[in-house]
């Protein structure tokens, strides 16, 4: 047999494994810990919205370490951790071979799921080494992070633009995330013709309105690190925590958050939702 063969079969293997129930099974499990997640962090900037709240911080940190203050925390977090690094695989395997529909073999969208796929794969080291007893990692301050990375890129040659570029592509993609939310483009990733007419409004409601307040944050956050180039300050940038509570100091006061945060809660439902009727 020669080397072209194995190469060969050895594709045909990883295609297959890609394709598997245990793949799917993967992805959803995925969905299932994301949707943990967010409506943890919607919670959680609840909290925050009004003086006298809560004043854990509002992001992924601050979910994982909600959950490891509850009883068997520390199993629930290895479980959310192996649960997030299959949505991770799935999202390699969707890299490598394409995913579900049409157009999702487009070198594009395979690119889009590869970035997608090292997004998650650091979200599991540091939920499972949160789990491990590392209390630095998985429920450590995104906006200390934040800043500390902003920081060093700044120091950097030409670090102001590469810190301002980084800051309008994390808002970009806020904006499109909210975009296609309105737009309803998850349509074409969702079995909707196995779903009742009032599991489909709830999908849309929660779909819209989620998708809609999770890109917010990100447009936010986006602009706040386009401020730290603009003005060579590193702590203009804000993660996500600051991000949700700057919110409350708009004009409408808390409201705002609380918006946010349901809009959060939401898109954790939703997530849900897709753990059950995604095309995987």
């Amino acid at each position: 047999m020669n080397s072209r063969s194995v190469t060969a079969q050895g594709r045909g293997q990883a295609r297959r494994a890609a394709n598997s129930n245990a793949m799917e099974a993967a992805g959803r499990a995925g969905f299932v810990a994301r949707g943990v997640i967010y409506v943890l962090v919607g919670l959680l900037a609840l909290r925050i919205a009004f003086p006298g709240g809560d004043k854990k911080q509002a992001d992924r940190g601050g979910a994982v370490a909600e959950i490891a203050e509850k009883p068997f925390g520390t199993a629930l977090l290895w479980v959310l951790g192996i649960a997030v690094a299959g949505m991770a695989l799935w999202r390699l395997s969707e890299a490598l071979f394409g995913g579900a529909g049409p157009d999702e073999h487009k070198p594009g969208k395979r690119a889009m799921a590869a970035g997608r796929a090292v997004f998650y794969a650091f979200v599991a080291y540091s939920v499972l080494s949160f789990a491990a007893g590392d209390s630095g990692s998985g429920g450590g301050s995104s906006d200390q992070q934040s800043q500390d990375i902003t920081a060093k890129a700044l120091g950097w040659p030409g670090g102001q633009w590469i810190v301002g570029i980084g800051g309008a592509v994390v808002a970009g993609a806020g904006l499109w995330i909210a975009v296609r939310a309105l737009m309803r483009k998850y349509h074409k990733h969702l079995k909707l013709s196995q779903m009742s007419r009032r599991v489909r409004q709830a999908v849309d409601f929660t779909g819209v309105f989620g998708g809609a307040a999770r890109g917010s944050v990100f447009a936010a956050a986006g602009a706040f690190a386009i401020a730290a180039a603009i003005e060579h300050e590193p702590d203009k940038t804000k993660g996500m925590d600051d991000t949700l509570r700057s919110f409350a100091d708009t004009p409408v006061g808390p409201w705002l958050l609380v918006l946010i945060a349901l809009g959060l809660v939401a898109f954790g439902v939703f997530s849900w939702f897709n753990a059950r009727y995604r095309k995987v």
